[in-house]
C-alpha cells in the first residue's frame, strides 16, 4: 500500500551549462537531448515505451527537457509537453495520459487550478512540482487533487517513487469509485424492483412472492434485465 499523501518533499539537481556552453550530467552520464524545448505539443517521433503515459506541464524549458529525457530513460512514455497551464486540459483530454506532472507557477493558468480541472474530469493522476514547501501550499495542492508532490530542485532517485505513488493512489481511487458506482446501481435497481412489486401487489392482487416471480419470469422470457421489466410495470406498459 502506498504511504498517505502528501509524499515526502524531495529535491533534485538538473544539468546546467558548463563554461564552454555545453550541458552535461557528470553524475549520470546522460546525453544532451535534441528535443525542442518550447511550445505545447504531443511528442511525436519518439518510440512509445509501453510504460505509463505522462504529460509534462512545466514552464522552465530546461526542466521540462530534463524531465522528458529522464522519464523516457526510466521507461515512461512522455506523450506531450507544454510550458503553459492553459494548454494542459486540452492536451490531457486529447492524449489521455496516465499521469500529468504540473508545475504550480505557469503562464496562462496556475498548476493548482489545472489540477482541479484534471481531477474533476477524472482525466489522469496528478503530480505537482513546486519551488515552495510551505504547508499551506502543500495542503492546497492536496485539496486540488494532487496525489503526490515534489519540491524543486529534487533528486532523481525520488522522482520515480513519487510518480509510482501518484499512479498507485489514482488506481486505488478509480477502483473505489467503480465499487461505489456499482453499489449505487444495485441499490437503485433494488428500489425499482421493490416499487414494481408494490404496484403489482396493490393494483393486481399479487402477493410478494408472485409479484417477484412475475418480474423474474418476464425477464427470463424476454432475456431482459429485471430492473427494465420493473420499469415497464411502473410505466403501466406491462401487466400480469
Amino acid at each position: 500500500m502506498p504511504t498517505p499523501w502528501p509524499a515526502t518533499a524531495t529535491r533534485c539537481s538538473f544539468r546546467s551549462p558548463n563554461s564552454n556552453g555545453s550541458r552535461t550530467r557528470s553524475s549520470t552520464g546522460w546525453r544532451p537531448s535534441s528535443r525542442p524545448t518550447d511550445g505545447s505539443r504531443p511528442v511525436s517521433g519518439v518510440p512509445a515505451t509501453g510504460g505509463p503515459r505522462v504529460l509534462i506541464a512545466e514552464d522552465e524549458s530546461l526542466i521540462r527537457l530534463d524531465l522528458a529525457e529522464l522519464l523516457g530513460e526510466e521507461g515512461y512514455d512522455v506523450v506531450g509537453e507544454t510550458g503553459r497551464g492553459d494548454d494542459v486540459l486540452d492536451l490531457a483530454r486529447a492524449l489521455e495520459p496516465d499521469l500529468v506532472i504540473l508545475d504550480i507557477k505557469m503562464p496562462g493558468l496556475d498548476g493548482l487550478t489545472a489540477a482541479r480541472q484534471i481531477t474533476g474530469e477524472r482525466l489522469a493522476a496528478v503530480l505537482i512540482l513546486t519551488a515552495f514547501s510551505q504547508r499551506d501550499l502543500v495542503t492546497e495542492a492536496r485539496d486540488a487533487g494532487a496525489l503526490a508532490y515534489l519540491v524543486k530542485p529534487f533528486q532523481k532517485s525520488d522522482l520515480v517513487p513519487a510518480i509510482e505513488l501518484a499512479l498507485a493512489r489514482h488506481a486505488e481511487l478509480r477502483t473505489l469509485e467503480h465499487r461505489v458506482t456499482e453499489l449505487e446501481a444495485r441499490l437503485a435497481a433494488r428500489k425499482l424492483i421493490d416499487r414494481a412489486k408494490g404496484r403489482l401487489m396493490d393494483e393486481h392482487g399479487l402477493d410478494e412472492h408472485a409479484a417477484w416471480r412475475f418480474l423474474q419470469r418476464t425477464a427470463m422470457d424476454r432475456r431482459a434485465r429485471i430492473p427494465d421489466v420493473a420499469q415497464e410495470v411502473l410505466d403501466g406498459t406491462l401487466t400480469p
